[in-house]
């Protein structure tokens, strides 16, 4: 199984997940990033990298979050997300977000 960017990542685009990640599964709309699963090799390395605590193991994924999984398959193998290798600035809202999730 895969591991899955939930909710906490919009509007926040923090990347330092891409950073630690080994096979660069990560791609990205405006608003946030996703992992695409038939390229993520269930690594674990980009959990505790994750600043909004945003990512999930599929199979360890909060129920209320769970849409994310086929919204994540259907966005990533779509192929118009960008894909992203590299560390980047997170989106002017991400500090705020992460201060109003409590982090």
């Amino acid at each position: 199984m895969t591991y899955v960017v939930t909710d906490n990542c919009q509007d926040c685009l923090f990347t330092d997940c891409v950073a630690v990640c080994p096979v660069d599964c990560f791609y990205a709309d405006d608003r946030m990033i996703y992992i695409h699963p038939d390229e993520c090799i269930d690594c674990d390395a980009c959990v505790p990298a994750c600043p909004v605590q945003a990512i999930f193991n599929a199979t360890e994924c909060p129920d209320n979050q769970k849409h994310w999984i086929e919204v994540s398959a259907e966005k990533t193998r779509a192929g118009t997300l960008e894909h992203v290798t590299q560390k980047r600035d997170p989106l002017p809202t991400a500090e705020e977000k992460k201060t109003k999730l409590g982090l």
